[in-house]
């Protein structure tokens, strides 16, 4: 169970750095869309950084947590408009 928790663990940080690199704030800047774009963002970011941290103390459990938080703040803000994000593939639930 412990290789399990590893493996989806490591998957889903992979899986948020790279979603991250993929979104980009799709309303136009100056506006509160894109403020708020950029607060899901930063939102997700930190998300990962916080995993990360919990991945090199071990703490397989909350490193995973903060990963998924991460990447559903990224992928709401998808669903609702606030990123341009790829359809195809699968980093996001966007059609």
């Amino acid at each position: 169970m412990a290789a399990d928790l590893e493996e989806k663990t490591d998957r889903y940080g992979e899986l948020l750095a790279e979603a991250l690199e993929e979104a980009t704030v799709a309303p136009p800047e100056g506006t509160p869309m894109a403020e708020a774009a950029a607060d899901c963002y930063e939102m997700a970011a930190s998300y990962l950084d916080d995993g990360n941290h919990f991945r090199e103390r071990d703490d397989l459990v909350n490193a995973l947590a903060s990963f998924s938080y991460g990447h559903a703040w990224l992928d709401a803000g998808a669903r609702v408009g606030l990123f341009d994000v790829p359809r195809e593939g699968h980093l996001f639930t966007v059609e």
